[in-house]
């Protein structure tokens, strides 16, 4: 990544911090799951290990914190983390680790860093918390919602607009958050793609075909793809039949948009059982990756570091995997 690092850095003005030191400090933050990048600079004041992996020498001072703000929009953005997502997925398929064949989807929730209480009237500027009786002017008051309607057209985050309220089953709580969407192979559990986009409710359908559209590209051959119950939708299975993919989805009891010439082949039953792969990506990156509850605002920002977590993810999975080869 060297040339795309080059063509970012200033020719001109005051000497700046090497490019490839603030991308190399995320991936050790993804990976050691260090919860701010002010923990993280104190980390590399003492840990010779991570200024070492940093690259980083001895005779220089660490940078401020506020470095990661200020060079979050040219160095850490979505363009970079997709660069290192490609390298890293181009070193397992040269490994010949990828299947090609067939590949899971799925999607889930992100919670914001915001809070209910910023979630506010659209139409009422004045409409401010701390500006209500008995709120003493606290910048976190007591807040009541009950018997207030509150919906994504009529109300909006004051502190991240791009979140939005939902929640991915009836029982579970509304929740601001992002919805991220990955394709895995089925083979090791490796990310083949991924994407980041509001939480609307219908985005993942529309995700999902994106990236089957990215790799049919990629593999003009048939391919297959898992998924749960809710993609079993005769829009998502007649778009992806008409991408020459073969969709398993799990099969409804009732207006099931599949029937038995798909679910009586023994492939759908490895599908149907491969299929949950996807989970454990998921449950890595928000346990160790950090995405538990995220730390940026802002679609932008928010799908860099999601990009950036997948590609991490990726590189403890061929660690693994390279290690358990070498055991056989």
């Amino acid at each position: 990544m060297s040339p795309l690092f080059d063509s970012l850095y200033a020719r001109r003005g005051r000497l700046s911090i090497a490019p490839e030191y603030l991308p190399r400090a995320q991936i050790v933050q993804i990976l050691y799951d260090v919860p701010s990048e002010r923990r993280l600079c104190e980390h590399l004041e003492y840990n010779l290990l991570l200024r070492w992996f940093v690259g980083l020498p001895l005779s220089e001072a660490v940078w401020h914190p506020t470095t990661f703000t200020k060079n979050r929009d040219r160095l850490l953005t979505s363009d970079v983390a997709g660069a290192f997502f490609e390298h890293i997925r181009t070193q397992a398929e040269a490994r010949r680790l990828l299947s090609r064949e067939h590949f899971s989807v799925d999607g889930t929730l992100l919670e914001a860093a915001a809070s209910l209480k910023s979630f506010r009237p659209r139409n009422k500027e004045e409409d401010n918390p701390s500006n209500r009786p008995g709120s003493g002017g606290s910048r976190n008051p007591e807040v009541d919602f009950r018997g207030e309607r509150r919906s994504n057209q009529t109300h909006c985050s004051s502190t991240d607009p791009d979140a939005l309220l939902a929640k991915h089953s009836p029982g579970e709580r509304a929740r601001l958050a992002y919805a991220g969407h990955l394709l895995v192979e089925n083979r090791h559990g490796l990310i083949i793609s991924s994407a980041l986009t509001r939480a609307t409710g219908g985005a993942e359908e529309a995700a999902a075909l994106q990236l089957l559209t990215q790799e049919k590209e990629r593999r003009p051959g048939r391919v297959t793809v898992g998924a749960d119950r809710g993609y079993n939708t005769r829009s998502f299975v007649y778009a992806a039949r008409a991408l020459g993919i073969t969709p398993h989805v799990a099969e409804k009891k009732k207006f099931s948009a599949i029937d038995q010439r798909t679910t009586t082949w023994e492939g759908y039953g490895v599908s149907m059982r491969r299929r949950k792969i996807v989970e454990e990506a998921f449950g890595w990156m928000k346990t160790v990756g950090g995405l538990g509850k995220l730390r940026h605002r802002g679609l932008a920002k928010v799908r860099a570091v999601f990009t950036f977590t997948c590609a991490c993810f990726n590189l403890v999975r061929l660690k693994n995997l390279e290690a358990e080869l070498a055991l056989r």
